[in-house]
């Protein structure tokens, strides 16, 4: 019979598989970065366009006001600039400011003559100021041009007024603009992706609470799994996963009903097979024939040991009706009385068996007393029969702080020092030794019953020889 410990759903993952969790972080603030991004790079611009706006207008009004210092007078012209004045423009204190006045266009009359001329334009409005971008040495800078008329009694004639500002300020301020934009742009990205962290981390807890109902199930629970208030996909997952938990447990269930009812319908032909096996020998006088029909009691010896091993077994399941009639008992007169009914087995086969009690109280636990029984006579019987004649097994009980601590221990020749058979014993038809009638399964149902009970089983070796069994379970409060 397979044994189901836990019920294991694996999913093959391509290598580098990254979770779930991190995947929709990933893809929702993504975008938002890349949009907080768009959003820097638009604002910015459009700052710049004011600022350029906002910087224009001045200079069309800082330039109407420098033309207006400058008056015809018959053919000439009448300069009313004053030192101050001049001062005042060129020492702005927050930006560099340049200024030109020439006529006809080209021809320097006042300012810097460094200015850059205004793009080539065949005819230029008068009084429509023109705005463009320039180098006055390695200072970049916005200048506005303004075409205006003048002249006496003849032609009027053209006077062109320039004044250029550094493009600092322009920058400076859409730079002020961007930060004061983002900071509060990115306040809300970083509110936004707190609350994209919350709400995954809320949608995806009921998977976690899946994988939770999952992974602390015990052993050999097969029961469906129950989800409150859960999304319909992850419903929809656990329906899938109760449905494979159903397709197991009726799997396991069958089995298990097989091996019972093949051992018990194996009990009555075996029981007969031995008592005639025994008359036919008893009456037997060909040595040849008592010979086959001494192998022929052993072989049904055997088998009706492993018969009543299979019946232990399936009543030490966790399903079966047997281990969940619970009741206090105490371990250590148990161990008394089994002790006392097998010591005239023991003295059949030569060994002496002993109980070794130290404590004085009652060792009691919550459990199956019947079912328990039968794990420390498989214990005890394993020692009787391995032993060997001449050894000695006792059976100890004490107590070790909240514990009931039992030890089945003989002098006899032990297992093979390896810790890989120390630990492979227990499992189901694996046998240490060739030796003796054993079927493997003795082992098996102690450890089956020690856990149902909440307790472990340990085995190690006596020094010189020999063989401890350690039985450690939970007393009951």
């Amino acid at each position: 019979m397979r044994r189901w410990h836990r019920l294991q759903v694996g999913l093959r993952l391509a290598p580098g598989q990254r979770s779930l969790r991190r995947h929709l972080m990933i893809w929702l603030l993504l975008p938002q970065l890349v949009l907080w991004l768009a959003a820097a790079y638009v604002t910015y611009h459009l700052a710049a366009r004011y600022a350029n706006r906002a910087i224009d207008r001045s200079l069309y009004q800082s330039s109407r006001a420098l033309a207006q210092q400058v008056k015809p007078i018959g053919n000439g012209l009448f300069i009313d600039f004053p030192k101050a004045a001049q001062a005042i423009i060129e020492t702005d204190p927050d930006d560099k400011v340049y200024y030109m006045v020439s006529t006809p266009p080209g021809q320097f009359i006042l300012g810097n003559n460094k200015l850059p001329p205004p793009p080539a334009i065949a005819k230029p409005q008068l009084d429509l100021p023109y705005f463009y971008d320039g180098m006055v040495g390695e200072v970049p800078v916005r200048v506005a041009a303004l075409y205006l008329a003048w002249g006496g009694d003849g032609e009027p004639q053209r006077m062109l007024v320039q004044l250029a500002k550094s493009r600092t300020t322009r920058e400076e301020l859409a730079r002020q603009i961007l930060i004061d934009t983002a900071l509060p742009l990115s306040g809300l990205i970083v509110l936004m992706s707190l609350i994209v962290w919350g709400s995954i981390r809320t949608g995806l807890a009921p998977l976690t609470r899946l994988r939770d109902l999952v992974k602390d199930r015990a052993p050999n629970d097969l029961a469906p799994i129950e989800l409150e208030s859960a999304p319909s996909e992850v419903r929809a997952l656990a329906k899938a996963l109760n449905a494979l938990l159903a397709e197991v447990h009726e799997n396991v269930s069958s089995q298990k009903r097989f091996i019972s009812n093949a051992a018990h319908q194996l009990r009555t032909p075996l029981a007969g097979l031995k008592s005639q096996a025994e008359l036919a020998l008893a009456e037997a006088t060909d040595p040849a024939q008592k010979a086959r029909l001494q192998r022929v009691q052993e072989s049904a010896t055997r088998a009706a040991h492993l018969v009543a091993q299979l019946l232990t077994l399936a009543r030490a399941e966790p399903e079966s009706a047997a281990v969940q009639a619970r009741s206090r008992f105490d371990v250590q007169k148990l161990a008394r009385e089994l002790a006392a009914e097998l010591v005239p087995r023991a003295l059949q086969a030569g060994i002496d068996l002993g109980c070794d009690e130290a404590n004085p109280e009652p060792l009691e636990i919550a459990g199956n007393a019947l079912l328990f029984r039968e794990a420390l006579q498989n214990l005890v019987d394993n020692a009787i029969r391995y032993a060997g004649r001449g050894a000695t097994v006792t059976v100890r009980s004490r107590r070790e702080r909240q514990q009931a601590v039992l030890e089945i221990e003989d002098d006899g020749p032990g297992l093979p020092q390896d810790p890989q058979i120390h630990e492979r014993v227990f499992e189901r038809f694996v046998r240490a030794t060739h030796e003796g009638s054993g079927c493997g399964l003795g082992l098996a149902i102690v450890k089956e019953i020690v856990e149902r009970h909440a307790g472990s089983v340990v085995l190690s070796p006596v020094q010189p020889h020999g063989l401890r069994i350690t039985l450690r379970l939970p007393l009951a409060h």
